[in-house]
């Protein structure tokens, strides 16, 4: 009975994604934005995106405490991947980060905020440090550290949280994986290579992986600038980087953290996207 619960609450969720992108609460990537679908922008600061995506079963086992706002302290697991976050990078290596003074305004994405909370909520406690001085919620510190960066395609909060929504709606990989019959199932372990190779079947792009103590941490996607997929290779190399990842792997399940007491600390806090692609 409780796994038929939490199926439904996972397809109902899904669901409410789906009627988002459906009802215009999440529009493709505006072209006028972006200077027409298709166009590259040679001027502009950046060369494509990588679109974070990391895996709570290996995030939540690090989890020690449990707070309001982590995604990891909810009453029923996260059974798909979630986002971490929408990057520029270069095609060089490398990123662009904290590229405008900007305060973030949160009323811009206040009907995404229910959809947020579900696909992209913060799987720590506590606050993150942003560009401009102190430390503000998961969010703000995805804005500031990226988002600002994306101009003139992404041009406000709106763009870029619904941008990275879109984009993990279309390009689902959770469902990929699971028609390549790869599950989160205990400590069963799987080819690191069949897994790229069910999100390059699915996408038709390889994906970049990360990795933590034999465990899938993130999976990585990667756009070019009119937000078609592309490798997940940097200039000069022909492989995709799988960081940190033995040949097998396993994507683990986790059992919720109790919400007792709200406390700030959380034990080995991993700020993923400060990692190279070595």
């Amino acid at each position: 009975m409780e796994e038929k619960r939490q199926r439904l609450v996972i397809s109902l969720s899904a669901l409410c994604l789906a009627v988002a992108v459906m009802s215009g609460a999440l529009l493709p990537p505006r072209a006028s934005a972006a200077g027409g679908v298709g166009r590259k922008r040679r001027w502009a600061g950046f060369d494509y995106y990588v679109l974070a995506l990391q895996w709570p079963g290996t995030v939540c086992r690090q989890t020690s405490h449990c707070c309001s706002s982590n995604g990891c302290c909810r009453s029923h697991p996260l059974k798909f991947f979630t986002i971490h976050g929408l990057w520029p990078q270069y095609s060089y290596g490398g990123w662009p980060s904290c590229c405008r003074p900007t305060t973030f305004d949160g009323n811009k994405i206040s009907r995404l905020k229910t959809i947020l909370e579900e696909y992209w909520p913060s799987l720590y406690c506590g606050s993150f440090s942003t560009c401009f001085g102190g430390k503000r919620p998961f969010w703000v510190h995805e804005w500031e550290t990226h988002g600002t960066c994306g101009y003139p395609e992404i041009q406000d909060e709106y763009d870029y949280f619904s941008t990275a929504l879109y984009l993990y709606s279309k390009y689902n990989v959770t469902k990929a994986l699971k028609k390549a019959h790869i599950y989160p199932r205990g400590g069963r372990k799987y080819l690191v290579g069949h897994i790229v190779s069910a999100i390059e079947f699915s996408f038709g792009a390889m994906p970049s992986i990360v990795c933590k103590n034999g465990s899938v941490q993130e999976l990585r996607l990667c756009f070019h600038k009119d937000y078609q997929p592309r490798d997940c290779l940097v200039e000069g190399e022909n492989s995709v980087r799988r960081n940190h990842c033995p040949r097998y792997v396993t994507l683990p399940s986790y059992k919720p953290h109790a919400f007792g007491n709200s406390t700030e600390g959380i034990s080995n806090q991993v700020n993923v996207e400060h990692q190279s692609y070595q």
